[in-house]
């Protein structure tokens, strides 16, 4: 049996230049943050008793006795690429719900590319799991994701992720004192706005907008620079972070129409009427988590202001994806 243990992501920055559709133009950039807040993925060999060969666990219940005659795309796919042909049983479980703007799709792709591969006694960089990860989703199933959220679920940490024109991905640690980033941690809140979507059909309209952006993407991209000099410079406050937080959620409202609602809108005006310095929806957009930066002092006042919302306590995680469970018994 095998555990894969792969955290959920906060994106703070740049999100929207990760697109292949824009990186391999222009080049991209994005500031993130993995939480700890878990996707772990179970795979055990399926002793050969049964009347099928994979049974596969997620929000429905697979049972099927070839590898073509699995519905889920990511696990029938992965599994075809590295070519497994004993039976399986796999299972996948959660700290928070999918389609909810934390990158859940891709931690499940990286969690079930790392799992697998353990199955099969690898052991992979970090690297090689983002870029299966992103292959996977990209060119083999043709989803409409960008390459942000595979890399932050293998990597792990405060990260700066630079996407270049070649398609390959730098990721530079950002290198912060333990205090400092205990304030930055301290002032976030996770409000969860009880609204969930497809983020595909909400990426789709983005990446179609693109061509049409370039002002509003090359904003978002010198935003996030300033973000990088707040958090590196210790003699600013954190709380330029926050306010350029609001500065980059009025940019990329404006991507499309489909990013908010009225009801996001209300969800975010209340909590900064009740003191947020800035915040954002987490994700490609019409829902899942919004994310507030505020002084510790406020956040009574803005949980009471949204009293019918969840409230999901977090902390930084620094280790990606991991294998938490490896045994051959």
């Amino acid at each position: 049996m095998i555990i894969s243990r792969t955290p959920f992501r906060i994106s703070f920055f740049g999100g929207g230049t990760d697109y292949p559709a824009w990186y391999e133009n222009h080049g991209g950039m994005v500031l993130n943050a993995t939480i700890n807040k878990y996707a772990y993925i179970t795979v055990r060999e399926l002793p050969p008793f049964f009347d099928y060969k994979y049974r596969i666990q997620y929000y429905l219940k697979e049972e099927v006795s070839s590898l073509e005659d699995i519905k889920h795309p990511v696990v029938r796919e992965a599994a075809k690429l590295l070519n497994i042909t004993k039976g399986l049983e796999i299972v996948h479980n959660a700290d928070l719900p999918a389609r909810s703007g934390l990158g859940s799709s891709s931690t499940f792709t990286v969690g079930m590319f790392h799992a697998l591969y353990a199955m099969k006694n690898r052991m992979v960089t970090k690297r090689e799991l983002a870029l299966s990860a992103i292959n996977l989703e990209q060119n083999i199933i043709g989803e409409a994701v960008g390459s942000q959220d595979q890399t932050a679920a293998a990597f792990g940490g405060l990260n700066l992720i630079e996407f270049n024109k070649k398609q390959t991905f730098e990721v530079q640690t950002l290198t912060i004192s333990e205090e400092r980033l205990l304030v930055l941690q301290d002032n976030l809140l996770l409000c969860f706005t009880g609204f969930s979507r497809t983020a595909e059909k909400v990426a789709k309209a983005q990446i179609k907008a693109t061509p049409k952006k370039e002002k509003e993407l090359y904003l978002m991209l010198e935003i996030l620079d300033e973000a990088k000099n707040v958090i590196l410079d210790k003699k600013t406050s954190i709380d330029e972070f926050g306010k350029l937080l609001n500065d980059q959620w009025k940019l990329k409202r404006s991507l499309t129409n489909q990013i908010t609602n009225s009801d996001i809108d209300d969800i975010y005006n209340a909590g900064i009427e009740s003191g947020a310095l800035g915040g954002k929806l987490l994700g490609a957009g019409g829902g899942g988590f919004m994310l507030f930066y505020a002084n510790k002092e406020h956040h009574q006042k803005i949980k009471e202001s949204l009293k019918d919302k969840l409230f999901v306590p977090f902390r930084f995680e620094k280790t990606g994806s991991q294998i938490i469970y490896f045994s051959h018994d």
